[in-house]
């Protein structure tokens, strides 16, 4: 699939979207691996909080889906739906693309006008402290415990 990006990040030299196949779980619960298709703009304007570009990580040429969670003096602070850790400083010379709408279901999701979208991303974020807790802390420790039990 990173060839495929890579010719996705060549098609937008010339061509003003592509649809790409999802492949990962980063982006879940949103975006499902194998099964969704995104569609990828050229950019051609400022990028915004919760925006998501698919961008090339720095010193590798391997391209990732992931949101805009922050903007600093720096760049900006990315990270995945289904991920626990920021990326920091992705610059604009960094992003290939930002997702303008997807494909789930059959169903197309515009990103600039679907309410449900927009709700999505509120509730993500909105819930993101919790998920972490849930994941670093509570979760291993019901974990020790059921194994104490279950010995």
């Amino acid at each position: 699939m990173e060839d495929f990006y890579k010719n996705a990040d060549e098609a937008l030299e010339t061509e003003p979207e592509v649809a790409i196949l999802t492949r990962g779980i980063s982006m879940r619960p949103m975006l499902r691996e194998h099964k969704d298709i995104v569609i990828i703009e050229r950019v051609t304007r400022k990028l915004k909080k919760y925006d998501v570009p698919l961008y090339r990580r720095p010193n590798c040429d391997r391209f990732v889906l992931h949101r805009i969670v922050k903007i600093t003096d720096n760049g900006y602070v990315i990270r995945g739906d289904n991920l626990l850790y920021n990326e920091y400083d992705v610059t604009d010379n960094d992003i290939v693309g930002v997702l303008k709408a997807f494909y789930r279901d059959g169903k197309y999701y515009n990103c600039a006008t679907s309410k449900k979208y927009k709700i999505y991303i509120l509730l993500n974020q909105f819930c993101f402290p919790f998920k972490r807790t849930w994941r670093l802390k509570i979760k291993p420790f019901l974990s020790k415990i059921k194994h104490s039990i279950f010995k």
